[in-house]
């Protein structure tokens, strides 16, 4: 959309103060006015004379002032401002509570539109603290319309948002050209972006309001699904990858493992080999639910790498992760003669420059670590291939530093975070996607439960039981220390709790995410060893580590997070020979809150939780729990916009497969793709 950039001081009545205001919200420029959709609206359109009020409904009445407003005090010093007004029907009083302008503010015979709900006191009715605008030539943009209500800040009223928009609006003068040409709109039955943007903000109609935001909906789903194809081009472009080899030994490999690959392995591994032979630039995504066997695809890839005589790199969030994977890889790729070395801070300078002069000199073929890897002091003889944490994405200046330390090396990224096919489509977009849809056989279902803090006791002594027996168990709660806003258990108070009221003989630890690096990997490092039995902890366990004697995973507060959240949360336990078990706590009365707890104790299925996550909370907050440099959507949502997202991915494909972005008619859609998202580009990053 090609709005203004001129300043929102541009408008009348926005002077420096009150566009600090608008600040705070993110509403500096015309544009941005523009595109900040309402939340929701109320039909106001329909003005009700006086002796048709029904009480304890809300009406929009035209009116005069009988007279100047009256003000009074209630025993309590409350201060009551009435205003009698009148219609030719009827009479009813408008009251406003401590509010000292209002008495000033109308003089006998003004005429007057407010909406507000109509009580009866007495014999008079009584409309109470009712929005109210005073009628002049101008239009109304509160009242006798379908009203838009916008999401505020502190010092800004829904009046003073309306005002500034509909001032941009006539700012704007509907000179917006459209990014759609009219052989795309006609195609696909959308309306004019002026007509739109108009109607999304002060509808003339709710069937106008409807089709506003249907074209509105469909360009977000397209503009960022057509985006992240021209980021997929724009890696690529001109830029030749690694042909890897083909060969009969990595058969021999699958044979030797120390068990059977799942078909979705099978079928996922070959998804990536193909790439891996073909002449391009692999980008290629495996996701999998917590468990689902990614990183053997991982081992098996570098395998391929090594045999074809390059290094591969594997770069996880943390320390703790990348020895963790650097083990099972070690385990997984021990009779190959593969070299294996781990690259981590905690290592000493002599240490790690050993690993360093490794790489270089090409003896270590694959190297684990941290994002560390991609610094400058670390040079490869030959790097081929690079596999990512979900959390680590790869803008133009990360990739531009990773090719210079290999030749175009293959890009594989892992997520354990399952999120629905329609929602990778968006996330995921830029990338080529692998879904492990089956789980290894024999693993233990862990068993859910959502307790009330009543059963606490009960807990405790359930939990106690399998500490005697040699288990381990977490405690996750959301915050670290007390908060005087929100009445959820602090990691640290918590900590304290169980250590002295119910596991004395125990030990007890704690890590949180306000820690140092080292006090983190020395608190995992004991409870690795079974020094500690008990680890208290925020949300930082979430990620990856793997402690098999870990049966019990104990959430406070459980409504407080997301369904996929507890999941991954879940995912913690249920790794070893022993059953697992996590009990969700929570003393919750919010309905939908209950149901989304209820449903996580039947189901281990993440894709299945994912669905159900965007049905109850909406695609717009699943999407924004991703740290992936994604511009979000203000309208869309994939669950309830399913059809508009189906429909925007086939114009999508219409335009990409018959080179409409070399008509004319597309030039302005081309330039706003390449200005848009060359910036997404480089706003990929690694976190």
């Amino acid at each position: 959309m090609n709005y203004t950039d001129d300043s929102i001081t541009n408008l009348k009545g926005i002077g420096p103060a009150k566009a600090r205001l608008f600040n705070k919200l993110g509403l500096y420029t015309i544009g941005d006015l523009l595109e900040y959709f309402p939340r929701g609206y109320k039909d106001k359109s329909e003005i009700t004379k006086i002796r048709d009020i029904k009480p304890d409904e809300s009406y929009t009445v035209r009116v005069r002032a009988a007279g100047k407003a009256q003000e009074g005090r209630t025993r309590s010093r409350l201060i009551i401002t009435k205003l009698t007004v009148y219609d030719d029907t009827g009479r009813l009083n408008a009251v406003w509570f401590n509010n000292r302008f209002i008495r000033n503010a109308f003089r006998e015979g003004d005429e007057i539109l407010m909406h507000g709900k109509v009580k009866r006191i007495g014999k008079d009715l009584v409309m109470e603290v009712p929005e109210y605008e005073r009628l002049s030539d101008s239009e109304s943009i509160n009242l006798m319309r379908i009203t838009p209500y916008y999401s505020l800040t502190e010092g800004l009223s829904q009046k003073d948002i309306r005002k500034a928009v509909y001032s941009a609006l006539r700012y704007a003068d509907e000179k917006q050209a459209d990014v759609f040409p009219e052989e795309l709109r006609r195609k696909y039955g959308l309306a004019e972006i002026n007509f739109c943007i108009s109607n999304v903000h002060f509808p003339e109609s709710m069937d106008k309001l409807e089709l506003a935001r249907k074209r509105l909906i469909f360009e977000e789903f397209f503009m960022l699904q057509s985006g992240l194809i021209h980021i997929k081009m724009l890696n690529n472009a001109g830029e030749k990858g690694i042909s890897f080899k083909k060969t009969s030994e990595i058969k021999e490999f699958i044979k030797d493992l120390p068990f059977k690959l799942t078909s979705a392995q099978a079928r996922v591994f070959e998804e990536v080999s193909k790439d891996m032979e073909s002449s391009g630039i692999m980008n290629r995504l495996v996701q999998g639910d917590v468990g689902s066997g990614k990183t053997v695809i991982a081992a098996l890839a570098l395998f391929k790498c090594v045999r074809s005589g390059y290094q591969g790199a594997m770069i996880v969030p943390t320390e703790i992760l990348a020895e963790q994977h650097m083990m099972t890889l070690t385990h997984l790729l021990k009779n190959t003669g593969i070299v294996i070395e781990l690259l981590k801070g905690g290592m000493t300078g002599k240490e790690k420059q050993k690993v360093l002069d490794g790489i270089k000199e090409g003896k270590i073929d694959v190297v684990v670590g941290t994002h560390a890897i991609i610094q400058d002091s670390v040079s490869f003889d030959k790097l081929g291939l690079v596999i990512t944490d979900e959390q680590h994405r790869f803008g133009v200046r990360q990739r531009a530093l990773l090719s210079a330390k290999g030749e175009n090396p293959d890009m594989l990224v892992m997520t354990a975070t399952p999120i629905p096919r329609t929602l990778s489509l968006i996330v995921y977009g830029d990338l080529d996607v692998s879904i492990i849809d089956e789980m290894p056989p024999g693993r233990k279902k862990v068993e859910t439960y959502f307790i009330d803090s009543t059963k606490k006791e009960r807990l405790m002594n359930f939990v106690k039981k399998g500490l005697d027996e040699g288990r381990q168990a977490y405690f996750v709660c959301p915050l670290v220390e007390e908060s005087d806003k929100l009445e959820l258990k602090s990691a640290i108070e918590y900590s304290e709790e169980l250590k002295n009221k119910y596991f004395r003989n125990y030990n007890v630890g704690l890590l949180h995410g306000r820690m140092k690096t080292d006090q983190k990997n020395e608190v995992m490092y004991r409870f690795r060893e079974k020094e500690v039995q008990i680890l208290v902890s925020t949300t930082v366990i979430e990620v990856g580590v793997n402690i098999p004697n870990a049966t019990y995973m104990v959430i406070e507060d459980a409504d407080r997070y997301g369904m996929a959240q507890l999941h991954q949360l879940r995912g913690r336990v249920g790794r070893g020979e022993h059953q697992s078990y996590c009990i969700l706590i929570s003393d919750t009365k919010n309905e939908i809150a209950r149901e989304r707890l209820k449903y996580m104790t039947k189901t281990e299925n993440g894709f299945e939780i994912a669905e159900k996550d965007m049905e109850f909370r909406g695609s717009g907050e699943v999407l924004g729990q991703r740290q992936h440099g994604l511009p979000g959507f203000k309208l869309a949502d994939v669950f309830r916009d399913a059809k508009l997202l189906k429909l925007s991915k086939e114009a999508v494909e219409y335009i990409y497969e018959n080179n409409k972005l070399s008509n004319e008619d597309y030039r302005k859609m081309k330039a706003i793709l390449d200005c848009r998202f060359q910036k997404m580009l480089d706003e990929i990053t690694l976190n």
